[in-house]
C-alpha cells in the first residue's frame, strides 16, 4: 500500500488517541509521509530483535505484542486495539525491536518512519508530552505486573487482566465486555500456564465475579 493519498487528514487519524489534543502538529508532513499497510491474520509486522525503522498506528483490526523467554516461549505483553501505536521505542532509542507485534485478525496501520517521526518530535512540544505520557503508562503498566507476579495469585492476577482487556476495548460501565481472548492468550498475560487459569476462571465464574460470552469477558463488581 502506498501514501494516505486524498482523504483528509483528520478522517485518517480519527480515533488515534495520540493525535487527539495535538495542535501544533505539521499535518502536511503526516499528509505526506503517512503510509497505509494491511496484514493478513497471523501476519508478524514487526519482529523481535530486527531493526527498526518505522512506528504503526492501528486504524483497524487488533495487534498482540510478544516477547520470547531464554527457552523461546512466547509472553504476550499487551494486546492492542485501533488507535492504539507500536514500534516507536526503536525509532527513539536506536536498538533493535524489543518486543514482535503480530496481527490477531486482518488490520490496517498507518506507518510514520523514523527520520519523520523525529522531526515531528522536534517541532511539537505536545506530541513529544503525549509520546512521555505513553511511554510512562507503558512503564507504569509493567511495574504494576511485575509487583502482581510477585504478591497477587492467579485468580487477582486473571482477574486484573480481564479488567485491563475491557479498559483497552475503549468501553465503559458495568455491562462492558474484553475484546475476544483465548484462555492461552490469558494465561500469557498473566505469567502462568493455560490450564491454571483456565482452573481460575472456572472459579471466577462459579463465585460470580467473572461472565463469559464465547470469547468475551467482563468482571462483575459485587455492591
Amino acid at each position: 500500500m502506498g501514501p494516505v493519498g486524498s482523504r483528509t487528514l483528520p478522517d485518517v487519524l480519527d480515533g488515534i488517541a495520540l493525535f487527539s489534543n495535538v495542535t501544533d502538529l505539521d499535518f502536511g508532513l503526516l499528509t505526506e509521509s503517512l503510509i497505509e499497510r494491511r496484514f493478513a491474520k497471523g501476519t508478524v509486522i514487526v519482529e523481535e530483535g530486527l531493526p527498526g525503522d518505522y512506528m504503526y498506528f492501528i486504524r483497524e483490526g487488533r495487534v498482540k505484542v510478544t516477547m520470547a523467554s531464554g527457552d523461546g516461549r512466547e509472553r504476550i505483553a499487551s494486546l492492542l486495539e485501533a488507535g492504539d501505536f507500536f514500534g516507536d521505542t526503536a525509532l527513539i532509542d536506536l536498538r533493535p525491536r524489543s518486543a514482535s507485534a503480530t496481527a490477531l485478525e486482518a488490520t490496517t496501520v498507518l506507518a510514520i518512519s523514523r527520520s519523520t517521526f523525529l522531526r515531528l518530535l522536534r517541532g511539537s512540544a505536545q506530541l513529544s508530552l503525549e509520546i512521555i505520557r505513553n511511554l510512562v503508562g507503558r512503564l507504569r503498566h509493567a511495574d504494576d505486573k511485575a509487583t502482581a507476579l510477585c504478591f497477587l495469585g492467579v485468580k487477582d492476577r486473571t482477574t486484573r487482566a480481564i479488567e485491563e482487556l475491557v479498559r483497552s476495548s475503549g468501553e465503559s460501565g458495568a455491562s462492558a465486555w474484553s475484546p475476544p481472548v483465548t484462555h492461552q492468550q490469558l494465561a500469557d498475560l498473566v505469567g502462568s500456564s493455560r490450564e491454571t487459569v483456565t482452573r481460575a476462571l472456572q472459579e471466577l465464574k462459579r463465585d460470580g465475579a467473572v461472565h463469559q460470552h464465547g470469547k468475551r469477558y467482563r468482571r462483575i463488581f459485587s455492591g
